[in-house]
């Protein structure tokens, strides 16, 4: 198993100077078992056992889709790919595509904040300008990471992109806070993502900054390293105890992890550019200082983070936000024969002008899923993949952006869950079926299990 027949725990870390780095699975942790294998639950004495978790990414994407484009003219396995679902072909198996799904709370609300802001809790969601705000109650990402957060580094990870905007939309009577959170800690606690590539980096490593003055100088005069050359040193050492299979999977490591720090250094370089302190809703915002300026690069640089969160088993419970919602970014210098700002052009008013840019931006977005997908595809835990042990929620807070519509929901659920989903398959539901009958599966899947959430009325059949 190793090159001196000795194991390593699983909870391993490269340590140096302040830092934590976590580590995949090895072999020389143990026989990696899927968790539905019955040697998961009784390992052997003289083989030992790691059971490859189940990890859950709930990804969220705002201004619903232009539904001709989206869902599938035909139920079963072999449905036809429409325009927008295209870029996902290679993971067909890997998905459960869903219509029907419905969030009857959210029928009542105008506007995009009372779809949004209960995408992940199901609940209604209280009008109001900002004082008293409720959600109805916790989000799915966060009933698990009170239940397993424990068991990793960090409960839950949290990352997006466009920055909170405060101060109320007259024109609904909301406020717009409830336009940038999908996580919720308790009904009226929204958790804070993270937006900044660099700081999600640290964070996910560990960085201990120093709280005395020596530390502080200390960590002063490292700023300028990569974090991975801080431990370099470390996973020399450990190299050495390990056999051939495990130095390989250790080299390919340490290589994604450089290649993130590159790209962070690149765009760690001074932007004139500057947040807006009072962003307004539907602006096409400006990147930080140590942000990428290009939207797809910064949204691939978070979902590269996500992966290594999993692939570290860091956490096992990660949300990620394309944009506040209402956003009005302009993909004009991203995707061809777009013109206009995405919020605009969601209001499509059946024109096609319009609804052709949508679709568009709907297809671009799950080019981006699909990026994530065949990330977590590449690497491999014992007989599986990182895919096959997750469970990847993607989707949008309504379906026809030009309705605010919050029935038919846009849903992919990707990944296997450790083998416990049937996926390749495009399920149509009953018209009004709650989404949180999705949760209920879900919940269940990573061991937190529930008799009912939100409004849920029984537990969707996906296994």
């Amino acid at each position: 198993m190793t090159q001196n027949n000795c194991l390593i725990p699983r909870r391993t870390f490269l340590r140096g100077a302040g830092v934590m780095m976590g580590l995949p699975l090895l072999e020389a942790m143990g026989k990696v078992l899927p968790t539905s294998s019955p040697e998961a639950a009784a390992p052997d004495k003289v083989s030992p056992a790691v059971q490859a978790p189940v990890r859950m990414a709930c990804i969220y994407f705002p201004n619903g889709v232009w539904e001709k484009n989206w869902f599938p003219a035909e139920e079963g396995r072999n449905y036809p790919l429409p325009f927008a679902l295209e870029p996902l072909e290679r993971h067909r198996q890997d998905l459960l595509v869903f219509s029907g799904l419905d969030k009857q709370h959210s029928h009542g609300g105008d506007g995009h904040y009372a779809k949004t802001a209960n995408f992940l809790t199901g609940m209604p969601v209280r009008k109001t300008p900002g004082k008293d705000i409720s959600v109805g109650g916790i989000s799915i990402d966060q009933l698990c990471a009170q239940q397993i957060g424990h068991l990793t580094p960090l409960p839950s990870l949290e990352l997006g992109i466009d920055p909170v905007v405060s101060g109320i939309d007259t024109n609904v009577g909301y406020t717009r806070l409830y336009g940038c959170y999908i996580s919720w800690r308790s009904p009226t606690t929204p958790v804070a993502r993270e937006i900044n590539p660099r700081l999600a980096y640290e964070r996910l490593f560990g960085v201990l900054r120093g709280r005395n003055s020596a530390a502080a100088d200390q960590r002063k005069s490292d700023d300028h390293r990569a974090l991975l050359d801080l431990v370099l040193d470390d996973a020399k050492r450990l190299r050495g105890r390990l056999g051939r299979d495990d130095q390989f999977k250790l080299d390919e490591y340490l290589d994604s992890v450089r290649d993130v720090e590159r790209r962070l250094e690149f765009f760690s370089k001074p932007d004139p550019r500057e947040w807006r302190s009072s962003a307004q809703a539907g602006e096409d915002v400006a990147a930080p200082s140590g942000a990428p300026g290009d939207h797809q690069q910064h949204v691939r640089l978070m979902l590269d983070l996500l992966v290594l969160a999993f692939r570290t088993d860091s956490t096992r419970i990660g949300t990620f936000m394309f944009a506040n919602d209402v956003s009005g970014k302009n993909f004009s210098a991203l995707i061809p024969g777009v013109r206009t700002g995405h919020h605009e052009c969601s209001h499509n008013q059946n024109k096609s002008e319009k609804y052709e840019s949508y679709s568009k931006i709907n297809r671009w977005h799950n080019e981006q899923l699909a990026y994530f997908l065949d990330k977590l595809r590449a690497i491999r835990e014992g007989e599986r993949t990182l895919l096959d042990n997750s469970m990847v929620l993607f989707g949008s807070s309504m379906s026809d952006g030009n309705r605010h519509d919050p029935s038919n929901l846009p849903i992919i659920l990707a990944g296997r869950a450790g083998g416990k989903l049937d996926t390749g398959r495009y399920i149509a539901c009953p018209k009004k079926t709650p989404l949180c009958n999705l949760y209920v599966p879900m919940l269940a899947h990573m061991g937190t299990p529930v008799e009912a959430f939100g409004d849920s009325t029984g537990a969707l059949e996906i296994a």
